[in-house]
């Protein structure tokens, strides 16, 4: 079992450290950890996420699954507070605030970004907090 203390961390591939750097400090508001000349590390919500400098990466941001990440809230607030966030600073947005499973236990809100390389961020919250993993 994780420990409360114990960080997540992942790997994406970007196609240049500065505009992701921009990107998720200046626009989403992550926290810069390192950065070196072939990556950079944030404090992603809690979590670590390692943008690595992949020559040639493009994806093309067309479908959310299977591939995406992200952080889903426990608290409301926090999620609407993130939603205003990348709303103000016209963070590009793949998929506009909805709700899913409307009606079932699982019902939750979702909104998704597309930064600078076609990661796709899915941010989220559920209604039933139980809904969580």
């Amino acid at each position: 079992m994780r420990d409360p203390g114990d960080v997540f961390h992942l790997a994406i591939p970007v196609r240049d450290l500065d505009e992701t750097e921009r990107y998720y400090v200046e626009g989403l508001g992550c926290h810069l950890a390192r950065r070196y000349g072939d990556r950079i590390t944030l404090d992603f919500f809690g979590d670590q996420v390692v943008c690595h400098l992949s020559e040639g990466w493009d994806r093309d941001a067309g479908d959310l699954y299977p591939r995406h990440f992200g952080v889903t809230f426990r608290r409301l607030e926090d999620f609407e507070a993130v939603v205003r966030l990348a709303t103000t600073r016209s963070l590009a947005v793949h998929t506009p605030l909805h709700h899913r499973f409307e009606g079932l236990v699982e019902e939750h809100r979702s909104f998704v970004l597309r930064d600078p390389s076609n990661n796709l961020i899915e941010l989220k919250h559920y209604l039933d907090p139980r809904m969580m993993y």
